[in-house]
């Protein structure tokens, strides 16, 4: 356990009212949208069959708005629903969606690789407290100890560019980092005991493909990973094909990744893999100065050439 982890209680970040109006605010928002005829679905989330617990909603019926909700368990990154993956959404006109800073920098983009237009989608952002992380219980108020590790040092809590936001952001306490502390410590590691680390961290890989079926930017209807003639990827779950399959797919999200760590908390084997994507990011940042999701832009830093792009990698 670190030093973070032992400093960590379970005294409520917010009070219960925060949550309640975002609900409230979210459920008024779709009822209009839906009554007038501005948007033909709203996307959110409902509460799930156990107590305590969320899951994403498509609501077409403003009777039904009442059934939004918003709490510390909404994780999912909702974004998804409106990429090519899930196309049928979209065929039913404008759609509304209930969107985080970090679902907000999908949005964008998706908006930037010209999978989504601006007007084509209503944004209720959330003033967002943060929401809870792998493996904490459900039905316990958002705490110290068990709010998800993004969202301890979140830029993004009060989303900008969006056509309503629900609620207002409550005080917070200042969170220690824990991403921070562990980019710092695989940094401080040697190329050979990052190899090491990432080598069996990938061992356990079981290829399930949860990391791209829940990735908003995993939207491409052939993955080339999946074919066979000629094969790119092994796709067995053997230590060479793991190894090429999340190389590969961390290169494809480098400078994409809106970082909503979703790849990782869909991993039944615990395979940190938003470290890796963070740590992509913090690279394609100091080398070219680009984050993505701050806004759309058509091309990443690895998808155009520009005369002053440092050289200096090429021996």
């Amino acid at each position: 356990m670190t030093n973070t982890a032992q400093q960590l209680d379970t005294t409520p970040l917010v009070d219960t009212g925060y949550y309640a109006a975002v609900t409230e605010a979210i459920r008024a928002e779709a009822a209009r949208l839906l009554t007038d005829g501005t948007v033909a679905a709203v996307i959110g989330y409902q509460a799930g069959k156990r107590k305590g617990t969320a899951m994403p909603a498509i609501i077409t019926d403003p009777a039904r708005a009442n059934d939004l909700i918003f709490s510390p368990a909404c994780v999912n990154n909702l974004a998804l629903y409106l990429t090519k993956a899930k196309k049928d959404i979209r065929k039913t006109g404008k759609v509304a969606i209930v969107a985080k800073g970090c679902d907000m920098r999908a949005l964008a983009g998706l908006m930037g690789e010209s999978q989504l237009k601006r007007e084509d989608v209503h944004i209720i952002a959330v003033a967002c407290a943060g929401v809870k992380g792998s493996g904490a219980a459900t039905g316990e108020p958002l705490t110290t100890a068990n709010i998800a590790k993004k969202c301890r040092e979140c830029t993004v809590r009060e989303p900008k560019g969006a056509d309503s936001v629900a609620g207002s952001l409550p005080s917070l306490p200042e969170l220690s980092p824990v991403e921070a502390e562990e980019l710092a410590r695989l940094e401080a590691m040697t190329p050979r005991e990052r190899w090491s680390f990432w080598k069996e961290h990938f061992s356990r890989c079981v290829r399930c493909l949860a990391c791209r079926s829940i990735c908003p930017f995993c939207y491409c209807e052939q993955c080339m990973c999946d074919r066979n003639r000629p094969q790119a990827v092994e796709t067995s779950p053997r230590p060479a094909g793991n190894m090429a399959w999340h190389i590969v797919r961390a290169m494809h999200l480098s400078g994409r990744c809106a970082g909503c760590a979703e790849c990782e908390r869909a991993c039944p084997m615990d395979i940190p893999l938003n470290l890796l994507n963070r740590k992509m990011a913090k690279e394609l940042k100091e080398l070219y100065g680009h984050e993505a999701g701050l806004e759309p832009k058509e091309k990443g830093p690895l998808a155009e050439y520009r005369e002053d792009d440092d050289q200096s990698f090429i021996k």
